[in-house]
């Protein structure tokens, strides 16, 4: 189990604490959302984990086999539904580095699909993935 904590500072601001490392972020709510846009919004760290959990989840196994993804990368788009206001998509782009044998690829593709975050969000959000195979 891992704890993390948070406390609001006023003004749609909070500071995040990760329990176990330390590690301090902050959030704002988003501009068309009575915020300033100053930090990632709680919204936009749900982006951030589905991207960077495909690429650990996809480097956890590649290097198990001697393939390094050292310079893979992503971008996420977030949509915004409302009526309820939640996210209603995450286009993910990942791009792999040079060298990534054909034959591969469908491997990383899976471990991509199945990371923790993607196995976790609802259903209802869509989440297609465009990869880029430098």
């Amino acid at each position: 189990m891992v704890e993390t904590s948070g406390t609001y500072q006023g003004e749609k601001h909070c500071d995040l604490t990760h329990g176990p490392s330390g590690a301090k972020i902050s959030t704002d709510a988003p501009k068309d959302n009575a915020g300033l846009g100053e930090a990632f919004s709680p919204t936009d760290l749900l982006g951030a984990a589905l991207g960077s959990c495909a690429l650990t989840t996809m480097a956890i196994f590649a290097e198990k086999e001697g393939v390094s993804l050292k310079g893979a990368s992503y971008k996420v788009q977030k949509e915004m539904a409302s009526n309820p206001r939640r996210i209603s998509r995450l286009s993910l782009q990942i791009s792999m580095p040079k060298g990534i044998p054909e034959d591969y690829r469908k491997k990383l593709i899976g471990w991509a699909e199945g990371c923790p975050v993607h196995k976790s969000l609802n259903h209802e959000i869509q989440m297609p993935i465009e990869w880029h195979w430098n």
